[in-house]
């Protein structure tokens, strides 16, 4: 019975560590952004890009259960060395993921305390240190997401109902959308799933030994589960925001949700901003440095011996870019479009393992409508991300 019970709260932390790994101060920001630029048009996005992230997730999720293996040894089973490429790129796209995250804890915690930013970046990073430093930092790490998921959900939940949203409209614009912007979906998808978001709740199975064919419905529960969570926190924040832009007021540029709840709940709105952001930050900035670290573990020895010493470095190293460079809106926008361009290569090298029984073994069977739509999301997303391009160079002119 207790093991039972551990491994449900192993399969709640899987899922709630994927939800909060997308669940940033970038997941925030990019909502709000678009959501001032795009209306109520927006939910076309949200429904897109969520399809596609249920299509990618049950694929990865069942490829690394059923062969207990993580995604870089995937990789290289499927062509040999590529796993070390995958990992440079993930854990490329998780370190500038990260920077912002640390930076969105800072902001999080300035609005909630008033204190200076770069000292908030610091308590902050200290908290996420302070887990590693466990010997039981995965059971902690999984209570952390869940008790911190919950909470945004009530405080988004709460100033979405505040600021009177034109529910209707949202609706009829989820399938007939006024404006299709092609950035806002492969950012969406890239703050979703992209990056190593996608493979933090089956790394985190892996390390609790949650593998083999017989635990496949839990891992597929617990996938479906995580994307759900992400969902409803997406609807609530979008919901939230087009509430107050649908009045005509415009957010500010710098900060676009911190002004969305404000505007919409006024102070009490922004303390809630401030308690969101830095719960969202915080789980985020532990998921990014325990995913991106455990792509490197298989790889090089020194990794898996010292990974909760790695993991620090990655938060220590990401706070002190944090704190020199700043600009963490719109740094957290272009990491969610890089996480988009990496999906392609890791789902396509996920799929082609599906199939290849060195990797899945001789009895599985990789369920082929998962495996045809994974493809046919490989091919929009590698699409959409090259023709964001030239959006993401806007960004920054």
């Amino acid at each position: 019975m207790e093991k039972k019970s551990n491994n449900m709260s192993v399969l709640l932390g899987a899922a709630f560590l994927m939800a909060t790994s997308a669940i940033g101060p970038g997941f925030m920001t990019q909502t709000a952004k678009f959501t001032s630029d795009m209306k109520a048009s927006f939910a076309f996005v949200i429904l897109v890009s969520t399809i596609m992230a249920f299509i990618a997730q049950l694929n990865v999720w069942r490829v690394l259960c059923v062969s207990g293996l993580r995604g870089q040894d995937v990789a290289n089973k499927v062509v040999p060395g590529l796993g070390y490429v995958v990992a440079f790129l993930v854990a490329l796209g998780g370190f500038a993921f990260n920077i912002g995250n640390v930076g969105g804890a800072a902001l999080g915690l300035n609005v909630v305390t008033g204190l200076d930013t770069k000292i908030a970046a610091i308590i902050a990073a200290l908290v996420g240190i302070l887990i590693f430093t466990s010997k039981t930092a995965g059971s902690i790490m999984d209570k952390l997401t869940q008790i911190l998921g919950a909470m945004m959900i009530l405080l988004i939940g709460y100033v979405a109902v505040n600021t009177n949203p034109p529910v209707l409209d949202a609706a009829k614009n989820t399938v007939s959308p006024e404006i299709i912007n092609p950035l806002a979906i492969v950012t969406l998808l890239g703050g979703t799933v992209g990056g190593y978001i996608i493979f933090s709740g089956g790394h985190r199975l892996i390390d609790a030994k949650i593998t083999g064919e017989e635990n496949l419905p839990r891992a597929n529960q617990s996938a479906i589960l995580g994307v759900s969570v992400a969902l409803i926190v997406r609807i609530l924040l979008f919901l939230a925001v087009l509430g107050v832009v649908s009045t005509g007021v415009a957010l500010d540029a710098k900060d676009p949700a911190g002004s969305a709840f404000q505007i919409g709940a006024g102070e009490i709105g922004h303390k809630i901003f401030g308690l969101v952001f830095l719960a969202a930050a915080l789980t985020s900035v532990v998921g990014a440095a325990y995913t991106s670290v455990s792509f490197l573990k298989t790889l090089f020895k020194v990794v898996e011996e010292k990974q909760n010493i790695f993991t620090i470095g990655f938060i220590l190293v990401s706070t002190i870019v944090f704190i020199f460079l700043g600009k963490p809106a719109k740094l957290m926008i272009l990491a969610g479009s890089l996480n988009g361009l990496i999906l392609p290569i890791t789902l396509a090298t996920v799929l082609m393992a599906s199939k290849n029984t060195s990797v899945v073994g001789e009895n599985y069977k990789h369920s082929n409508v998962l495996f045809v739509l994974g493809w046919i999301v490989v091919l929009i997303s590698a699409y959409l991300g090259i023709t964001s391009l030239t959006g993401l160079a806007g960004l920054f002119s």
